[in-house]
């Protein structure tokens, strides 16, 4: 019977595991697929790295309470974590729990998703047919069935290109490019004294930008161009001291400070159209016909998008400008809103058409920035009620993200300051802001 199957979550990352928190609690089964060799294997790729939210954002409640049960060590609620922390104080002393491990296959990689002898076109009985996930699992493909599936992949694989059109031109390119945020500070060699680009106007972007500053206090001879699409600098500081996560306004600050201070070569309103290798370095040609010659290293920092190729079996509610559900789609979409907050949402409207499957986490916002790890423990805490069965649990709100402390900043004279609109009443209920 289809309530005996587990439900399958595909990623041992914050999200997957917080959703293996909560089915635990409701006693129901789960089977947890991670492509990687440990849980959180994909942060590790970005140990160094600062988060800006705190322990307290980072910390899934059901997780919580389970770790609670044994001898861990709870961080200090409102310290920094750096993605390593985070994997070896939080993730992987959870993923050790007997009750997680056991449940837990590494260097699973699912390669497509089906269901029990229907494809995607047929309709009958389709709801009450299994899922069938073909997992590569060192290097052997075997058929897992499920009652429901839980994506929390991430985006982390799927880098965004730094071309204006979107479109990656040679797989050969991005094997050349520093398509992640590079760890400066023990690759000093490979950046000090030559002329880095950074291509990217989100918070990715502004910690390399502030680490490549660093590494040119020590070695006056780099230089550092920053290429950004947007039309003026001062969209990209965000909310800065209005922001209540201060560790998110004080990246904008330092940037901000940067610019001021001239460190960097600004290069705004820069659709990149082309990047080219010439004598031993790169050309990055805008769609204006300008050029940035002489450039040695280039970082892309432009976001990521979502992975669906193994899911073109199941029908799924992809809105085709976000790439998220279409329901959510208009709470984060990024023509519509500059902030980086949204209201809490759940299973309501994170569900697709394919009755009992949910993509969660980083992965559900498709191509919109700035995800927060609380908002994913909030998505799977809604999705895992409504597989336990338990509708009003699931209907409810449990979660109260920070502000960014900007909603729309708009370009203004030079004489009059920049105006930033407050939320207050005129937002309504459905504002990034509220």
């Amino acid at each position: 019977m289809l309530s005996s199957l587990p439900t399958v979550i595909i990623g041992a990352g914050p999200t997957g595991l917080a959703a293996a928190a909560h089915l635990h609690e409701y006693d129901e089964r789960f089977l947890i697929l991670e492509k990687g060799s440990h849980a959180g294997s994909n942060i590790q790729e970005w140990s160094h790295v600062q988060l800006f939210s705190p322990w307290e954002y980072n910390i899934d409640r059901a997780a919580k309470r389970l770790l609670q049960e044994t001898e861990w060590e709870e961080p200090v609620s409102d310290q920094l974590p750096t993605g390593g922390e985070l994997v070896k104080e939080y993730l992987e002393p959870f993923a050790a729990l007997p009750s997680i491990r056991t449940n837990i296959v590494y260097h699973a990689e699912v390669k497509a998703i089906t269901k029990k002898n229907i494809d995607k076109v047929k309709s009958d009985s389709r709801e009450a047919a299994a899922f069938i996930l073909f997992v590569n699992i060192n290097g052997s493909i075997k058929k897992i069935e499920a009652k429901a599936i839980i994506d929390a992949t991430g985006t982390w694989n799927s880098p965004n290109p730094p071309f204006a059109d979107g479109v990656w031109r040679t797989e050969e390119l991005i094997n050349k490019l520093h398509v992640n945020i590079p760890n400066i500070k023990e690759e000093a060699d490979r950046f000090k004294n030559k002329h880095i680009a950074v291509i990217g106007s989100g918070h990715s972007a502004l910690n390399s930008l502030i680490e490549l500053t660093d590494l040119k206090a020590a070695f006056p001879d780099t230089k550092i161009s920053w290429i950004i699409r947007k039309q003026h600098i001062s969209e990209t500081f965000g909310g800065e001291e209005n922001d209540e996560l201060a560790a998110r306004g004080s990246l904008g600050s330092k940037a901000h400070q940067l610019v001021d201070n001239g460190l960097l070569h600004i290069h705004s309103g820069f659709y990149v159209d082309e990047i080219k290798e010439q004598d031993n370095s790169f050309v990055i040609q805008s769609s204006d016909g300008i050029s940035i010659n002489g450039i040695d290293e280039v970082i892309v920092n432009t976001g990521a998008r979502p992975d669906f190729s193994f899911l073109k079996e199941l029908r799924l509610d992809i809105d085709p400008t976000v790439e998220s559900t279409k329901e959510l789609a208009p709470l984060i979409d990024p023509n519509l809103h500059s902030c980086g907050t949204v209201r809490p949402h759940g299973e309501k409207e994170l569900r697709h058409p394919e009755a009992g499957f949910y993509i969660a986490g980083v992965k559900s916002y498709g191509r919109a920035p700035t995800f927060l790890m609380a908002t994913g423990y909030e998505q799977v805490r809604s999705i895992t009620a409504y597989i336990a069965g338990n509708m009003e649990e699931s209907a409810k709100i449990k979660l109260k993200l920070p502000q960014t402390g900007v909603c729309k900043a708009r370009e203004v004279p030079k004489q009059l300051q920049i105006i930033e609109v407050n939320a207050g009443d005129s937002c309504g209920k459905t504002s990034c802001c509220c």
